[in-house]
C-alpha cells in the first residue's frame, strides 16, 4: 500500500508542474503550472484572469456582465485544493458557458472559441461587430466606413 501511495504522490508532482499555452482571444498565453488532465484544464486561481479575462468575485467568475455562480467551498468540478494549492477548472467553466474547447494534449495546448453570451449583443441590437479587410486592390476597408448605409457582405471559401 505504501509503495501504491508513494508512487500516486509522485505522479500527482509531476503533474502539478505540466504547463500549459491557451489560444483564447487572438493571443497565447503561457502557464507554467497546470495540473495535467487530458479532460480538464485546471489553473491556480490568479491565473484566470491571464488565461480568459475572467475574475473570481463572492457572485461567481465574471467577465464584463456575465457571472457564472461558482462557490469555492462546494463547486469540485470547477475548484479543489491539492497539497495546499488551490486549482480552478477553466474547461468546466467554458463548459457551464458553452463555450468551445479543443485541446491538443500532446502538445499542451488548449484552444477556446467564442463565449456566446458575449456575441449575443450584436445579434439583439442587429449591429455587426466592427472589421477591415484589403479590396481587390489591396485598400484596407472597413465596415465602419458604411455606417448608416446597407451593406451586403457575401463570403466563399474553396473547402
Amino acid at each position: 500500500m505504501r509503495g501504491f501511495l508513494a508512487l500516486g504522490l509522485t505522479l500527482f508532482a509531476a503533474q502539478a508542474f505540466a504547463g500549459a499555452v491557451v489560444l483564447y482571444e487572438d493571443r497565447a498565453v503561457a502557464v507554467e503550472n497546470t495540473l495535467s488532465d487530458p479532460t480538464d484544464l485546471w489553473v491556480r486561481p490568479a491565473e484566470l484572469g491571464r488565461v480568459n479575462g475572467f475574475e473570481l468575485k463572492p457572485e461567481g467568475a465574471c467577465i464584463d456582465d456575465i457571472c457564472v455562480p461558482v462557490r469555492q467551498d462546494v463547486d469540485s468540478d470547477i475548484f479543489i485544493t491539492r497539497q495546499g494549492t488551490e486549482w480552478f477548472n477553466v474547461s468546466e467553466l467554458a463548459d457551464r458557458l458553452n463555450q468551445p474547447t479543443v485541446v491538443d494534449v500532446d502538445n499542451g495546448v488548449w484552444s477556446f472559441g467564442a463565449i456566446p453570451a458575449r456575441r449575443s449583443s450584436f445579434l439583439a441590437n442587429a449591429i455587426a461587430p466592427d472589421f477591415s479587410l484589403p479590396d481587390i486592390d489591396g485598400n484596407t476597408i472597413k465596415l465602419s466606413d458604411f455606417k448608416g448605409k446597407k451593406v451586403m457582405l457575401l463570403t466563399w471559401a474553396s473547402w
